[in-house]
């Protein structure tokens, strides 16, 4: 089965106590494209500038990644400019800019109007909304959001929210979006916002799976799932953990073609696993050079030590 992903495709100037890298290849749905790429078939729409190359574009294509819905136009591409030096959980934001992206109409290729699974991956809500009324297919739709539409674009990241079979999202951004500082509670709060069911990630701690009572049918009314997080000696860069993550387990959903709460569960195992890869280099460099063995190998350390 094949995933559409829509969303930022970007360069990164990054600083960790790693060190500093300047535009490497970056973006919401570089990282989850990538990620989901190792389960099944990915397609991406997104927008790229003059400076956006063919190697760039090859990073993509040489896992077997469907880039038509990549658009290209005069310009320079998204580009942003951050530093985790004070505090590898909490980037610090040093510039954003928007450059071709400020513009982002989202193109939804004819040939890509048949994908079953949807990713609404960290844009403006608007389009968000745009994209899942050209898709009425898709049976399951998925996506994610940040602090700034939670705050400003509120009224219209809450009608994508009722579309939504499964959202993603960190921690702060559940009790901001809820209003509540417990998180049980916070998880309610957004589940009574209109998703059928909600992941939240929870960094070094893991992430956990919440479900609405009519989410999926009675298998998924036990409530919770959770799953650890892989073990890490080293983080270089992670900007792209949580996208990473998004694509590992939605990659791992769309491979099965049923989901079942089993696959909602090893979905997010893999989707630790992922996320646990990317940080391990800057910017794409260690998704691109992982091996699906070694997934599965890190997948099979992460079920012995923590009983799956």
């Amino acid at each position: 089965m094949s995933i559409l992903v829509v969303g930022s495709v970007a360069f990164d100037t990054l600083e960790t106590p790693s060190g500093k890298r300047e535009r490497v290849l970056g973006g919401a749905a570089t990282h989850f494209a990538l990620a989901a790429s190792f389960f099944t078939k990915v397609r991406v729409v997104g927008v790229v500038g003059d400076d956006f190359l063919p190697e760039h574009e090859a990073v993509l294509t040489s896992r077997g990644i469907d880039t038509t819905g990549i658009e290209h136009v005069p310009g320079k591409s998204f580009h942003w400019t951050g530093s985790y030096v004070k505090d590898l959980a909490a980037a610090e934001t040093l510039a954003t800019d928007l450059n071709v992206f400020a513009d982002f109409e989202p193109k939804i290729p004819a040939s890509y109007l048949d994908t079953e699974y949807l990713f609404l991956a960290n844009i403006d809500p608007v389009l968000q909304s745009r994209v899942r009324a050209h898709m009425p297919n898709a049976k399951l739709v998925a996506g994610d959001t940040m602090n700034y539409w939670i705050a400003a674009h509120r009224d219209n990241l809450l009608k994508v929210l009722r579309e939504l079979d499964i959202l993603i999202i960190n921690d702060n951004e559940a009790r901001m979006l809820s209003g509540e500082t417990n998180n049980i509670r916070a998880a309610k709060g957004v589940l009574a916002l209109g998703p059928k069911s909600l992941i939240v990630k929870y960094a070094e701690h893991g992430c956990a799976a919440f479900f609405s009572p009519h989410s999926f049918g009675k298998a998924f009314e036990q409530g919770i799932f959770r799953a650890p997080a892989t073990p890490q000696e080293e983080v270089v860069d992670p900007t792209g953990a949580g996208d990473s993550f998004a694509g590992g387990f939605y990659g791992y959903v769309a491979s099965q073609g049923k989901l079942t709460p089993e696959v909602f569960r090893k979905a997010m195992f893999y989707g630790c696993v992922l996320g646990s890869l990317s940080v391990e280099a800057f910017g794409t460099d260690r998704l691109q050079r992982t091996t699906r063995e070694e997934i599965d190998q890190r997948f099979e350390h992460l079920k012995e030590i923590s009983h799956l």
